[in-house]
């Protein structure tokens, strides 16, 4: 039977589908989550970069359930690289959320968007023990009850598990067919992190390819659902994103069909 909830290695559950907010501006990110909410979506995922937060929050005051029904995430910028910026970020986050605590907080990324290609310039190690330091007391205060990473490579992992005093319960990383990185899913999985895919539909790139919709008529459904289920059968936890309410709701309903053995190794190595 399939798992409606993933368990961090704190014991907290995560619901295991997540409502994506990337790209949904404020002032429509509201009704979207409305939205995402009705149809049973009790995960949500936003980002101080995404311009969101207020927003995501007033949809948690309007959707009629209560706080601890909803599992809410956010992420600290990945230009921020200090201890005091930090937890000034998770501050803000928390007003404009209008929540007394955020069930998981992110580092979005190890380095700084524009120097993430470049893996031989500076990797800010030490920038990150103390972004992460500022986590783990908003952890230990309550504030967060949950906290992780985005983007980490094995070796920016292998940082904070070394020189932080709580390992990471999450890491989100892009995942969707034909972008597998099964060693960064493996090591994460062997150190009992929880891996998060985001971008599930390749940004809608999966939608023209020929042997993802032949598969999808196979399976009798939908390609975002094809792709989506694709992701949690990796035993990861998927994050599509939508603002038509047809899709956010059928985006949801992966848990009527199983992709085969042969059909997921054919799906891990679709190529771009």
């Amino acid at each position: 039977m399939d798992k409606q909830f993933f368990t961090l290695y704190n014991g907290l559950k995560i619901p295991a589908i997540g409502f994506g907010t990337w790209q949904i501006k404020n002032d429509i990110v509201k009704d979207a989550c409305l939205t995402a909410l009705k149809e049973g979506y009790r995960h949500i995922d936003t980002a101080k970069a995404y311009g969101n937060e207020k927003g995501v929050g007033e949809s948690l005051k309007e959707c009629g359930l209560t706080r601890e029904d909803v599992f809410i995430t956010s992420k600290i910028p990945a230009e921020i690289k200090d201890y005091e910026d930090a937890k000034r970020c998770i501050r803000e986050s928390l007003e404009l959320l209008d929540t007394k605590y955020i069930d998981l907080m992110l580092i979005h990324a190890p380095r700084p968007w524009e120097e993430m290609a470049n893996r031989n310039g500076h990797r800010y190690f030490k920038e990150n023990i103390e972004v992460y330091r500022a986590l783990e007391e908003a952890f230990e205060e309550g504030l967060l009850k949950s906290i992780g990473v985005s983007n980490f490579d094995i070796d920016d992992l292998n940082n904070i598990i070394k020189n932080n005093k709580i390992k990471p319960m999450v890491n989100q990383i892009c995942i969707f067919a034909g972008c597998t990185p099964t060693d960064l899913i493996d090591y994460c999985k062997n150190n009992n992190i929880l891996v998060e895919a985001y971008s599930p539909l390749a940004t809608g790139r999966l939608f023209d390819k020929p042997l993802i919709i032949d598969m999808a008529k196979k399976y009798n459904v939908s390609i975002a659902k094809l792709a989506i289920r694709y992701c949690y059968q990796l035993d990861t936890l998927p994050l599509p994103k939508s603002i038509t309410p047809s899709r956010i709701k059928e985006n949801l309903d992966i848990f009527d069909f199983e992709i085969s053995e042969e059909d997921m190794k054919i799906l891990k190595n679709i190529s771009f």
